[in-house]
């Protein structure tokens, strides 16, 4: 009823689509490994139960053999010395088909699953996203054309490959419609054309064909029709059984008797089988009733078929030349049978186990074995020697073959790194990815490798970014103050038009920052380092001549007065430490400029500037830190000096941030790999001019604004005054240093902090000096 078919198709759905609630029902063996092959196997033959028209299977020992020949294949390859698969293990997860396509769907379903164990059911996102990355590797079977193509179509959508080792329809060889579908059989294409010339040699002008409505029988049919059309050879009927006539049910017997009416009233000198044994079974069966005594022709599925050769009066059926392909014998493994599957266990085993009795090694040893009879295994135990006498050596064989072949191409895969690939046209070499590219997890393909360089949308890179902006902004709005109040005391304290400088350079570091960010260029390579060298010599030259201004106005020392004269000139001060740096980074910029270089790092390209000479890098940083270690020094130095605003302390502490900051660089930048090697050195460049910028200029800007009362001569005199004072001794020798400390730190201040020629200033040191020393020579 239609009540009936809906709850069916409901039941059916749901089977399919939730195969963990409850359990799939499909039978199936199971080993973990780190790649999975799976295998649809017919295990036992579907039969239909005409009353409920339910399927069930029926046990065949050489379709058992089948699974075995598989698991053998699996172990075998694991347990090879030396290792065919280094630190791989192979495991398999096989399921019983029936030869019937909807339970091979529905098995087909559970493999390409991410589960890698269908024992277990955890309902989770990742088992409700099959068809994406399954588990299973490759699928091997099945054995029928019908089931292998829908199989096929299924586990096409995954590209998961699947070999089948005795679907021998040609339909299968249309790559367009089964792009992953091998097989190690030949197609039908050669048994048809073999099956003409049989019929050519012996002459033979009438044939009869009987095929079935299947992939295998129908295919197999139309292409015998072709053949035999363009040999004029006669074709007195063709016969197509329906799909269902194995089930043996009232629709077949009816089918059963048209066809015996038509073999009987056939003058067809042969009568050609292209179809599933399970059919050939019940026609032999009529014609032996029958006694027909024909000349029949088997196709390669039943040409070998034990239950109808061993079918009792089979001879009264006729002759029968059958076609097989190749036969080979697996290697070891009628042994392996012999030796009680050598004491292993899997689902199978144990289900056959349990349903057939197998003879003890006594038993076989002392009984009369006789292999025809069909009570063994039943009401007699079953000699392993007999089981072993269903082993066929064609399709066991390809099984074994299919396996080795996958086992062969993952051992040519392990030989290609990530740089090489598998060649797509041969599969047996590998084949160079470019430097640019590496090979695919799958090992099957080329992939573009990622660049990386630093974005302007890294959030890294956005914190460097406002950095940068804010430090220009500042420096602007400080060389703004600093013109405002070019005519004060503080201005002149930090060196007068240095300061501008200074500030210039300054501005030059911040804006160069930005180079470091965005693809490289040959443009922005070539501004980064080597112009920051230049400009930030530039800076620290400004301050260094700013701190001998202060040591030699605060010197009394007439032996040294004389070269202090000629060393206390700023600009040449300058213009040397500068231009040396200038003589380092121009031939460097010259010769062996920065440029864009691609770094290769694993599965990535990435974009930096290499640095065109390592030696002219290294002098560069070396000699800026030569200049911050020389400031450092004299800034300490002139650390006791009477100094309102603090100069060669906030010069102490700006070196020393630099000087750190660029040591600690060293180490990073030399092991750190990646994108991120550029931020580090933009990093470097922001603190060390913020040490500057915030240490040495912005207390000044400071006083400008909020302590204007500091910003005065007169406050820079009183200061001075009171630092001798407290420093003084009680003593003749301290009495002349008070009598002269308000004229000397007068002239300190004048020759400092204002325009006061500076040979005057020497001449009135030098009175001074000549005073302090008469007043030494009296007693108290």
């Amino acid at each position: 009823s239609i009540s009936t078919m809906f709850l069916c198709v409901c039941v059916s759905i749901l089977t399919v689509f939730h195969p963990c609630s409850g359990g799939t029902g499909l039978r199936h063996a199971y080993s973990a490994g780190d790649i999975i092959i799976g295998g649809l196997k017919t295990y036992a033959v579907a039969k239909m139960n005409s009353v409920v028209n339910f399927i069930f299977c029926r046990y065949d020992f050489r379709t058992f053999l089948h699974t075995q020949v598989l698991i053998y294949a699996i172990r075998e390859i694991n347990q090879r010395t030396p290792k065919v698969l280094p630190n791989i293990t192979l495991g398999y997860d096989i399921y019983d088909t029936c030869g019937d396509v909807s339970i091979a769907i529905l098995a087909t379903l559970q493999l390409l699953q991410k589960q890698p164990n269908p024992q277990s059911c955890q309902l989770n996102e990742d088992i409700q996203s099959t068809l994406t990355e399954p588990k299973t590797k490759v699928v091997i079977g099945d054995r029928y054309s019908e089931v292998s193509i829908a199989v096929a179509r299924v586990v096409a959508l995954s590209s998961v490959t699947q070999i089948s080792y005795a679907s021998t329809s040609g339909l299968l060889s249309e790559k367009l419609k089964f792009p992953t579908f091998l097989r190690t059989i030949t197609s039908d294409k050669f048994q048809t054309k073999a099956i003409a010339e049989l019929v050519k040699l012996f002459h033979w002008k009438t044939v009869a064909i009987i095929g079935s409505d299947d992939e295998y029988g129908k295919y197999g049919s139309d292409a015998l029709t072709v053949i035999f059309n363009q040999e004029l050879i006669c074709i007195e009927f063709v016969d197509i059984l329906p799909g269902d006539f194995s089930q043996n049910n009232s629709k077949t017997h009816t089918w059963l008797n048209t066809l015996v009416k038509k073999i009987n009233e056939s003058t067809a000198e042969a009568i050609i089988i292209f179809t599933k044994d399970a059919n050939v079974g019940i026609i032999m069966e009529a014609a032996i009733k029958y006694n027909f005594n024909r000349t029949w022709i088997a196709s390669d599925s039943w040409s070998t078929s034990a239950e109808v050769s061993k079918m009792p009066g089979i001879e009264l059926a006729g002759q029968v030349f059958g076609f097989i392909s190749k036969r080979n014998e697996v290697p070891g493994f009628d042994a392996y049978v012999k030796s009680r599957f050598n004491k292993t266990t899997n689902a199978f085993l144990d289900d056959f186990n349990a349903r057939y009795k197998l003879c003890s090694e006594q038993a076989e040893s002392e009984g009369k074995i006789n292999c025809t009879n069909r009570q063994l295994g039943q009401e007699q135990c079953l000699p392993l020697s007999c089981l072993a006498g269903y082993i066929d050596q064609d399709e066991s064989y390809n099984a074994y073959v299919a396996v080795q072949v996958i086992a062969e191409g993952l051992r040519n895969l392990l030989k290609c790194d990530s740089q090489r690939h598998l060649s797509t046209f041969t599969g047996d070499k590998c084949k160079s990815c470019s430097n640019t590219s590496y090979s695919s997890p799958a090992k099957d393909k080329c992939l573009d490798k990622t660049e990386e360089f630093l974005h302007w949308s890294d959030p890294l890179i956005i914190i460097l970014t406002f950095l940068e902006s804010f430090g220009i902004i500042v420096t602007v709005v400080f060389a703004v103050l600093f013109m405002i109040y070019r005519n004060s005391p503080i201005v002149k304290a930090v060196g007068g038009y240095l300061c501008f400088l200074e500030l210039i350079s300054l501005l030059a570091c911040f804006c160069l920052a930005f180079t470091f960010t965005g693809r490289p260029t040959r443009a922005s390579c070539m501004a980064g380092l080597p112009l920051f060298g230049i400009a930030f010599s530039l800076c620290i030259s400004c301050i260094l001549a700013n701190l001998l201004q202060i040591l030699v106005g605060f010197s009394f020392d007439l032996k040294i007065g004389s070269w202090m004269k000629k060393l206390n000139q700023p600009a040449a001060v300058v213009t040397v430490v500068s231009g040396i740096q200038l003589a380092l980074c121009v031939p460097w910029l010259y010769y062996y400029p920065p440029y864009p270089y691609m770094d290769i790092v694993g599965t990535s390209i990435v974009l930096h500037c290499h640095k065109g000479s390592e030696e002219l890098f290294i002098a560069m940083l070396g000699y800026n830190a030569f200049l911050g270690l020389i400031c450092f020094l004299f800034a300490f130095k002139g650390k006791q000096l009477p100094d309102l605003y603090k100069n060669a302390s906030l010069i102490t502490v700006s070196m020393l941030v630099f000087l750190i900051i660029w040591i600690l660089f060293i180490p990073i930048y030399i092991n750190l790999v990646g994108k991120y090697k550029r931020a580090v050195e933009c990093t470097a460049i922001l603190i060390s001019s913020y040490s500057i910028l915030g240490g040495h200029l912005a207390p000044k800007c400071y006083i400008m604004l909020f302590r204007k009362e500091m910003n005065d001569e007169t406050a820079i005199t009183e200061y001075i005054r009171k630092h001798y004072e407290k420093n003084a001794e009680t003593s003749l020798y301290s009495l002349a240093i008070r009598v002269w400390s308000y004229n000397l730190c007068t002239a300190c201040i004048y020759a400092t902090y204002t325009d006061l020629d500076a040979n005057l200033f020497l001449i009135i040191l030098s009175d001074m000096s000549q005073a302090v020393e008469s007043t030494n020579g009296m007693s108290l």
